[in-house]
């Protein structure tokens, strides 16, 4: 997967990409990041590919990656689509309240 990686991420231009090296994805089929829903089959290829990510190193960067270049498909950094959403809502509300003070 690396190989990919470097090539997907690589098309965003000057952003820093060293963390993919370090990726415990890297050799994981690109597929099991990319499931199609979140139900049946799909589901246990979410927990899979969770597992995966739970024990990266580079978690971190990778999930700032997504948030970062607005990722909609896939599991980056351990989260799903809808949990990256969920963690942007959050991040607003989080800053709009912050403001009002």
């Amino acid at each position: 997967m690396s190989e990919l990686l470097h090539t997907f991420v690589g098309s965003y231009g000057a952003l820093t990409t060293a963390w993919l090296d370090r990726a415990a994805c890297r050799h994981e089929d690109p597929e099991l990041f990319f499931p199609a829903g979140t139900s049946g089959t799909a589901g246990s290829q979410v927990a899979a590919a969770k597992q995966v990510c739970a024990r990266c190193p580079v978690r971190t960067p990778c999930l700032r990656f997504a948030l970062s270049n607005g990722e909609t498909d896939g599991i980056w950094g351990g989260l799903t689509e809808d949990e990256r959403r969920a963690l942007l809502r959050a991040e607003r509300k989080r800053r709009a309240l912050a403001g009002a003070r």
